[in-house]
């Protein structure tokens, strides 16, 4: 679940974001022209949801001061802008091998992600497997949901996003990578049935 970060949060984030060794208490505080008791009780729910974490900095003289710095998750708060860089680094891969080695490749990668996974999945039924997999796919960033046909009893799982949505409209071959790695950790054809990157409303997939 997203925690919701306000708008005095988001300042602290960002002056812990410029000083990478960390800030104190009183330093944001004057910072931020605010008591210290507010920084504090900000530094609470900011420590609780991962955002940030305490560190020591140990001074010449006195005792040494607790200080704040930002978690991977604070880090990761701040927008990343990585599709331009992936679409440059595609383009030229599938120019340089082709249309039909590059959708092999997209195969093959999903093929070594599900060898890392296997091991969740070993000794599961089919159901066990397709919840396993449902997990899976939400920590990639997938939201999605389960049906079973009623005609056929055949399980349908539908994505109503797409994580790569950009990138998978100037490369269809991007879902194969989707394709293979569904079908080998549920050791079970899958078949596409809807795609948003050509345009439907979600993606779906059938496992036979």
């Amino acid at each position: 679940m997203l925690q919701k970060i306000s708008s005095r949060q988001h300042q602290i984030l960002e002056h812990l974001l410029e000083s990478r060794n960390g800030l104190s208490v009183d330093e944001l505080a004057k910072a931020l022209d605010i008591s210290r008791t507010g920084v504090q009780q900000h530094f609470v729910v900011l420590e609780r949801d991962g955002y940030i974490k305490k560190s020591m900095l140990n001074k010449t003289a006195g005792r040494p001061v607790t200080i704040y710095v930002l978690t991977d998750k604070g880090n990761n708060y701040f927008p990343k802008q990585y599709a331009w860089f992936s679409e440059l680094i595609l383009s030229d891969l599938q120019q340089e091998i082709g249309p039909e080695r590059f959708k092999a490749y997209m195969q093959k990668l999903g093929s070594k992600l599900a060898d890392k996974l296997r091991g969740k999945f070993e000794g599961k039924n089919l159901t066990e497997r397709i919840d396993e997999l449902a997990i899976v796919m939400t920590d990639l960033g997938f939201q999605v949901k389960v049906d079973v046909e009623p005609e056929t009893e055949n399980p349908n799982m539908q994505a109503y996003n797409c994580i790569y949505h950009d990138l998978a409209q100037k490369h269809h071959e991007i879902c194969e990578f989707d394709l293979v790695l569904m079908s080998s950790l549920l050791d079970k054809d899958v078949e596409q049935l809807s795609c948003m990157a050509k345009g439907d409303c979600k993606c779906s997939f059938r496992i036979k």
